[in-house]
């Protein structure tokens, strides 16, 4: 990646020659295809040129990011047959994921899917076998991995500054409608403007529904709700800063206590990760709570710890003493004064000190996750989160769906890249 010291994005001084622009479209063009789109024409080497979605006030919106240049094209099979087309991008809902990335691959494009990559554990076995086929890139968007602060984490960790790591605690709580998927409807939705066929693909067969198609996430038809929404950036994360490839098994609970009227996916959900590599994670989420400390990642090891938010990362170093008074306050007198005397003799008070603090970079991680999306294109580089990284961080979420929803341990398979029988 082009960064600059500082973890700031450092583009070529010259504007892109045209040779080496890439033509993208993309396929859904909602409030989180937006914000992408926003990213990266800033980031440059790219236009966009092709949009479609299934809402058109949205699709109106996003050609206006584009300056007017990109066309709306009316069925998203066009983006992946026009020969014009580089790579698309993939930010359709949940349960159309990998049937498009699939079909964008055999149509020769690069992709770069929005988390999670899959609806399913084996449909990511599926989108690898397109991925080798093709010869094609694919990079998953779970963007905070490419961020200044997990990077200098995976630095730290790799570098032994926290000695054994053996528990990680990673958290995203939320309390308001808007954090529970409960977005507004814009006034001008109805049958006309909305494609209700084009969003339910595969999905069960249901009745026209506003709610439905603008706030998916809540159901189950299109969304593994909380795990497949903000547990997959937290697998995602923890096995880039750990260097791991998935659990080796997993324990879940959930259920749905506050917004019951809403969705048929739970509200609070808590999990237990074992990776083989030596360390547990608990991970959890509520909707009904927004502590803020109770967002992000604490990674605990011997030698110390990195408590990791949004903006801002701590590294704090462990300083251990030990009190053993009240234990050889029942020895014999003389014994327990020998024994104080030599722990005195021996030992210096150490003051704990302050912690160090990282800052986030100025270039949002999204930026820098498509840069070098961008550069694996035009370098033939490797992508920092493939089909193999993303096929396993969507599987954690759905093994933690599985185990809740079954109330039973689930185990993964490591040679075949999916649950254990």
């Amino acid at each position: 990646m082009f960064l600059s010291a500082t973890g700031s994005l450092a583009l070529p001084a010259a504007a892109t020659p045209p040779s080496d622009r890439v033509t993208v479209g993309v396929v859904g063009t909602g409030s989180r295809a937006q914000q992408v789109m926003d990213d990266v024409l800033a980031a440059g080497g790219i236009e966009i040129v092709s949009l479609a979605d299934a809402y058109t006030g949205r699709l109106d919106r996003a050609v206006e990011r584009t300056g007017g240049r990109a066309k709306i094209v009316p069925d998203f099979r066009d983006i992946f047959e026009d020969p014009a087309i580089d790579a698309v991008i993939i930010a359709s809902p949940d349960h159309w994921h990998a049937r498009h990335c699939i079909q964008a691959l055999n149509a020769g494009k690069h992709v770069y899917c929005e988390k999670p990559l899959t609806y399913t554990i084996d449909e990511g076995l599926a989108v690898a076998r397109a991925v080798e086929k093709s010869g094609k890139k694919l990079q998953v968007g779970s963007q905070p991995m490419s961020s200044r602060l997990q990077q200098k984490a995976r630095e730290l960790i790799e570098s032994g500054e926290l000695g054994q790591i053996t528990m990680i605690r990673a958290a995203n709580n939320r309390n308001s409608s808007s954090g529970a998927w409960l977005y507004p409807i814009p006034p001008d939705a109805n049958e006309q403007t909305v494609d209700w066929e084009l969003f339910q693909g595969s999905a069960p067969p249901r009745e026209f529904s506003l709610e439905r198609f603008f706030r998916w996430r809540c159901f189950q038809d299109y969304s593994g709700g909380i795990a497949t929404d903000l547990f997959v950036h937290l697998f995602t994360s923890i096995h880039h800063m750990m260097g791991a490839q998935a659990p080796s098994e997993v324990v879940a609970m959930g259920d749905l206590y506050r917004w019951t009227e809403s969705r048929d996916v739970p509200d609070t959900l808590n999990a237990v990760a074992r990776y083989p590599e030596g360390f547990t994670v608990n991970l959890s989420s509520t909707f009904n709570n927004s502590s803020s400390a109770g967002s992000g990642f604490e990674i605990l090891g011997t030698e110390g710890s990195l408590t990791i938010g949004a903006t801002r990362m701590y590294h704090r170093r462990e300083v251990v003493r030990e009190s053993n008074g009240w234990i050889v306050a029942a020895w014999p007198a003389e014994l327990e004064a020998e024994y104080l005397a030599g722990l005195a003799a021996g030992s210096r008070r150490r003051r704990r000190p302050e912690p160090e603090e990282f800052r986030e970079g100025r270039v949002p991680a999204t930026q820098i996750h498509w840069r070098s999306f961008l550069e694996s294109i035009l370098d033939d580089k490797p992508v920092v989160q493939d089909v193999w990284a993303g096929h396993r961080a969507a599987a954690c979420a759905h093994m933690v769906n599985l185990s809740a929803a079954e109330g039973r341990q689930v185990r993964w398979d490591a040679a075949r890249n999916t649950t254990a029988a």
